[in-house]
């Protein structure tokens, strides 16, 4: 099994010295700095640009400068998806967004996981689990949402959360760690 093989079947493999992932990287972070430099005004520019980096877009969608990712092609976003300035994606895994999501400033979606122990840790290996968003989707500013994660449908994240465990359906979620306040 590749490393790669690895990292999307969501075992441990080893991202920091593995040559096929490291050029697949630095692909994309090229990608990511041209999108990152065209004039916001040219919507035809930015919206090829990023179905250039995205593995699967539906429809309208609409990121704003500046965005992050690590592979890209693991990332698919629904209809009418919107994101704020500071999109991180580190998509080691797959990053399915549903229709309707809409991303507040300086949010972050970690698929990518390391070992506790420094000895595995040292090595460089690390696991990347997915994280799902469904449909009708609020995340709030500065929400970081951690490997493994899934949000259901109709639900809004308050800000400053961090998600480490899946989020039901039709809810508001908030806090550190983000837990359920409110059914909607």
């Amino acid at each position: 099994m590749s490393e790669k093989d690895k990292m999307l079947a969501g075992e441990m493999y080893n991202a920091n010295y593995d040559e096929e992932l490291m050029k697949e990287r630095i692909q994309v972070k090229d990608k990511c700095f041209e999108y990152n430099k065209i004039k916001p005004s040219n919507l035809e520019d930015r919206t090829n640009r990023m179905k250039s980096i995205l593995g699967k877009c539906k429809g309208n969608f609409y990121i704003e400068q500046p965005f992050m990712c690590d592979y890209g092609y693991n990332i698919e976003v629904g209809e009418n998806f919107y994101a704020n300035h500071n999109l991180i994606i580190l998509d080691g895994n797959k990053v399915q967004f549903g229709d309707n999501v809409f991303i507040a400033p300086n949010c972050s979606f970690y698929t990518a996981g390391h070992p506790l122990d420094t000895e595995r840790r040292n090595l460089g290996l690390e696991y990347a689990k997915p994280i799902k968003v469904g449909n009708n989707v609020w995340i709030g500013g500065n929400v970081v949402v951690l490997p493994g994660v899934t949000i259901g449908d109709n639900v809004v994240i308050g800000a400053g959360s961090i998600v480490n465990k899946d989020i039901p359906s039709n809810v508001v979620a908030v806090g550190n760690p983000c837990k359920v306040i409110k059914e909607l």
